[in-house]
């Protein structure tokens, strides 16, 4: 990434717990200067003080970029205290979950470029993917930085607008918990099974993480591999017969919760 607009003119990042910190992580490991960061975190790690970033100090006047990784909840106080940087010069990416592009135009100003981001819980392994959009003031430029940005904690993606940023957050936002349920359901199913919990935890984890990995590394389509393991009349077809049960199974079901959270989103965005 091409940090040199970075380098010359500064960056805030307002908030820096774990989502904070491994973009942070990921950007000075690309070799952006660490006195170029500007970091504004009440409670600041150990490993965030020893990266030579300056720390809750004076901020330039006009950055290159605000990235804003602070809770939703803290936002009420911290935004307005960056309302002077609004007005068109600096880039405002925000990794907020919940809060519209409205919003930050009602503090900033409607001339202020702002990128909203979705990004998932993975990012914090560098394995992430991030779903951004901006407002009306943003240019293809704008996009290209927050996407550079961004892509330090893994794959980024572009909407069609923020109509869509409810849905994104149903599957890929939320959609990390519905893994990790999925492997204390098969923990569990193990468990009744009569396997050790330990070993049924171990086996669990290590076939979800695996299974996923391949799923992304592979040139074939889930449908295929899925096709690939099932043995006609086997073990792995019969237990299939239950989960693609079209009204009792995995789909609907599926269906069923990202409507539910798409739905809370929409409420929580109101």
């Amino acid at each position: 990434m091409d940090f040199s607009e970075i380098e010359k003119r500064g960056l805030v990042l307002l908030g820096c717990g774990k989502m904070g910190s491994a973009m942070l992580a990921g950007w000075l490991g690309q070799g952006l200067s660490p006195t170029a960061v500007h970091v504004v975190e009440p409670f600041p790690s150990d490993w965030l003080s020893g990266t030579g970033v300056a720390l809750n100090g004076k901020l330039p006047e006009a950055p290159a970029v605000v990235l804003v990784a602070v809770k939703p909840q803290m936002m009420g106080e911290a935004l307005p205290t960056l309302k002077a940087m609004g007005g068109g010069e600096t880039l405002f990416v925000t990794v907020a979950a919940g809060t519209t592009l409205a919003t930050y135009e009602t503090i900033l100003g409607a001339a202020t470029p702002v990128v909203r981001a979705m990004p998932n819980t993975p990012a914090a392994i560098g394995r992430g993917i991030t779903a951004i959009c901006g407002n009306d003031s943003t240019t293809e430029a704008h996009l290209a930085l927050a996407e550079g940005l961004l892509s330090a904690v893994g794959q980024v993606v572009r909407l069609e607008g923020e109509h869509q940023m409810d849905a994104v957050t149903a599957i890929s936002g939320s959609g990390p918990a519905y893994v990790f349920h999925m492997i204390e359901a098969l923990a569990a199913a193990g468990e009744a099974l009569n396997l050790p919990a330990e070993l049924a935890m171990s086996l669990a984890k290590a076939t979800v993480g695996g299974a996923g990995q391949l799923a992304e590394d592979s040139d074939v389509s889930p449908a295929q591999l899925r096709v690939n393991v099932t043995s006609p009349g086997g073990t792995t077809a019969a237990a299939l017969a239950v989960l693609m049960d079209p009204e009792a199974g995995l789909p609907p079901l599926m269906q069923r919760a990202t409507a539910a959270a798409e739905a809370r989103g929409k409420e929580l965005g109101k």
